[in-house]
């Protein structure tokens, strides 16, 4: 069995799991809350999806022929806000970004798995360009899913098991399995 067309469905399956798990967290939060920073290190959720959204761009930008850190990206801007951004803007960096990713991976063939692509000039293969992003989205996905929760509290929903609920979940979970 082939493992490339394997593995290109399952980088195609997390990159939607994180979209919708980000989705799920920012959805449950008022306008006001997407600009929260908890101290003047941190970031807000709006800049951690404006910083997405940029490496999202210079990274699957023409994917496998040009460096994926593209000579227009300004990564330092993306930690900035201007005053005004509103939360429509906030998602259409959100959208435009994943369009981005999902535009490039749906093309991939298996045997681009062990093609050379290069990010700042260092040589990766496209599977490790892959989950060098995967790994970087999933841990800025869960500082949004982390600052969601801190922020709703107990008006918080939960987009796995809840809390107390491991048990029934389970248990769900046997009696969908084929006996």
């Amino acid at each position: 069995m082939e493992l490339a067309p394997h593995y290109l469905d399952e980088v195609r399956r997390q990159f939607r799991g994180y979209k919708r798990l980000g989705e799920g967290a920012i959805a449950q939060l008022k306008d006001e809350e997407l600009f929260v920073a908890l101290d003047p290190e941190a970031n807000s959720i709006a800049v951690i999806v404006k910083h997405l959204a940029g490496n999202m761009r210079s990274r699957f930008t023409d994917f496998l022929t040009t460096d994926g850190e593209k000579p227009d990206r300004h990564r330092d801007q993306e930690f900035e806000l201007n005053p005004t951004t509103t939360r429509a803007e906030v998602m259409h960096w959100w959208e435009e970004g994943w369009t981005r990713v999902f535009s490039a991976i749906e093309g991939l063939k298996p045997d681009d798995v062990m093609r050379t692509v290069t990010v700042r000039g260092e040589p990766h293969t496209v599977l490790q360009a892959l989950n060098r992003q995967v790994a970087h989205y999933a841990y800025h996905v869960g500082q949004i899913v982390f600052l969601g929760k801190h922020f709703r509290s107990s008006q918080w929903t939960s987009l796995s098991v809840p809390r107390g609920k491991s048990e029934e979940f389970n248990a769900r979970m046997a009696q969908k399995q084929p006996k």
